[in-house]
């Protein structure tokens, strides 16, 4: 539990005291794509400082949000609690609130592996068809799947924690590479093949039509936002 406290009997600040600390809900977002060591976690949050990751760790730990476990061949990793892997659709539902407002990064910004796993879990539709791609972004690479309804993701590049899971076997059946601007795509702002023409995707191998099932499994509409003047 975070030190400061609210003085309110309230759930919504009992949650904020929980998970409301700077970087805490990254560490969260991480972790649900699966346990990760203290190095796995470092490195997917580049700009966290050891201490404060530390104590993050420490104090959701003790708010019975994280766990920390031993793990065949991989040591101590850090892992979600049943209680803790309940965060998940809120985490996915705030994941999709703030696709509103990303806008294009600043300079600096960066995605990661999870960060992208977690992207594409947000975005997935219910009634997504099949499909088999890899997805590059920056220096991130995924495999992406989706077969009778059911998402699966693994991490290609860079090379995935020993908890990562298994690679799927044979070739995608399409390469995507992308950069910032695959987020048009997912909102909506551009079809399939606007996006290759403004050069924001490219299909390097495989048929180009695989970026329009792309476009259908993976998007977030726009949430109306009126302003009032």
């Amino acid at each position: 539990m975070a030190a400061r406290s609210y003085g309110q009997y309230c759930g919504v600040t009992t949650a904020v005291e929980l998970v409301g600390e700077r970087w805490a809900l990254l560490i969260i977002r991480d972790l649900l794509v699966g346990p990760r060591r203290y190095t796995d976690l470092k490195q997917g949050l580049p700009r966290i400082p050891t201490n404060i990751l530390s104590t993050r760790l420490k104090e959701l730990q003790e708010g019975g949000v994280v766990r920390r476990v031993p793990l065949l061949n991989c040591g101590l990793v850090y892992e979600l609690t049943p209680y803790g892997r309940a965060l998940e659709p809120i985490v996915l539902a705030l994941a999709r609130w703030g696709f509103q407002a990303m806008g294009d990064p600043d300079e600096g910004d960066v995605v990661t592996a999870d960060s992208l796993t977690v992207a594409l879990r947000t975005a997935v539709a219910h009634d997504a068809g099949d499909l088999d791609v890899e997805l590059h972004v920056g220096e991130v690479a995924l495999r992406v799947q989706v077969s009778d309804g059911e998402l699966g993701i693994a991490q290609l590049a860079p090379p995935a924690p020993p908890v990562g899971g298994r690679l799927p076997d044979g070739e995608a059946d399409a390469v995507i590479v992308a950069g910032p601007g695959i987020r048009r795509l997912i909102a909506g702002e551009v079809t399939a093949a606007e996006a290759i023409a403004q050069n924001l995707v490219a299909v390097v191998r495989g048929d180009e039509r695989m970026l329009e099932e792309f476009a259908s499994a993976f998007h977030i509409a726009p949430i109306p936002r009126r302003v009032l003047s």
